[in-house]
């Protein structure tokens, strides 16, 4: 008797992270595969022939021999516009004939919590917000990098962190917690030295990033700077929320996913504290599956 899983369109869910890449394959109720990897070695978005490219040659190596997909889709990391999102999917195109879509890895949060309508917040190494319009256009809001945005994501706490300890510092005040934290995680000898530190990372966003769980231990033994940031970074993520309410987007339901947050309670509070003051419709909720469910979600509705 020939196997069920054969007979049934195998559809392939991508979900791109800014660390980590799951990739998981399906045909009907029988998961054909499921692979984790890094996604350092050959994820470039800005470049949608080099990205197509790497995406086809993960697919080509989780499929058993002979397996073709009959969809694909992805949710990409730094895949920042609909443009951007769309030339990649040309180009994922001419690797195989199916079907493909791809999107900002945001937005599988909302389906993979099994809803049609809402926001995907993202809170990790960087934080963005997405949701769609009435009439389907995606919005997304925040993220910008590490230099200049993510606040709420593990490297915008610790530039946050960074600064209340300057400003601390040039009001007199002798170093708590959290200024005796960031000098032990950066191997720096006075606070000056942090900016020569930040400035010297190869990989901001990743470097700045590992030093967050400092930031959460400095709270959690008494420094009110440290405090300070965590509540900020709820109230810059609830923000986000709000910014998308006022342009429109349906944000009664918020799917929470990211590493960061979910992780550290205080900065999940915080952010619910600051939802609930600024958009009191908002339900936050916890995303309890891996994103990638959401791209298969996609993927299938492709059929």
């Amino acid at each position: 008797m020939q196997d069920a899983s054969l007979l049934s369109p195998l559809v392939v869910g991508i979900d791109v992270g800014g660390t980590k890449t799951h990739l998981r394959a399906v045909a009907g109720a029988d998961l054909v595969a499921d692979r984790v990897r890094s996604s350092s070695s050959g994820w470039r978005p800005h470049d949608p022939v080099a990205a197509a490219g790497w995406l086809a040659a993960l697919v080509a190596e989780a499929l058993p021999s002979g397996r073709r997909p009959a969809a694909v889709a992805v949710g990409g990391h730094a895949c920042e516009t609909p443009r951007q999102c769309a030339q990649i999917r040309t180009a994922l195109q001419l690797h195989f004939d199916a079907p493909a879509l791809v999107v900002g890895d945001a937005e599988l949060l909302v389906p993979a919590a099994g809803l049609d309508k809402g926001v995907g917040l993202v809170a990790g190494t960087g934080s963005v917000a997405v949701g769609r319009l009435a009439d389907g256009t995606a919005l997304q809001v925040g993220g910008w990098g590490a230099v200049l945005g993510d606040e709420g994501g593990s490297a915008g706490l610790v530039r946050e962190a960074v600064r209340a300890v300057w400003a601390a510092h040039d009001r007199g005040e002798k170093p708590d917690a959290l200024a005796a934290g960031l000098l032990a995680s950066f191997e720096v000898a006075e606070v000056p030295a942090l900016g020569s530190a930040l400035e010297s990372a190869k990989d901001v966003s990743a470097e700045w990033g590992g030093h967050a769980p400092m930031v959460f231990a400095a709270a959690e033994a008494g420094s009110s700077l440290a405090r300070a940031v965590v509540a900020g970074g709820g109230r810059s993520l609830a923000g986000l929320v709000r910014r998308l309410a006022t342009r429109g987007v349906l944000v009664d339901d918020v799917v929470v996913a990211g590493g960061t947050i979910l992780a550290q309670p205080s900065l999940y509070d915080a952010f619910v504290s600051a939802l609930a003051e600024s958009v009191p419709h908002a339900r936050p909720k916890p995303l309890t599956v891996p994103p990638v469910t959401g791209a298969i979600a996609l993927s299938s509705s492709l059929l």
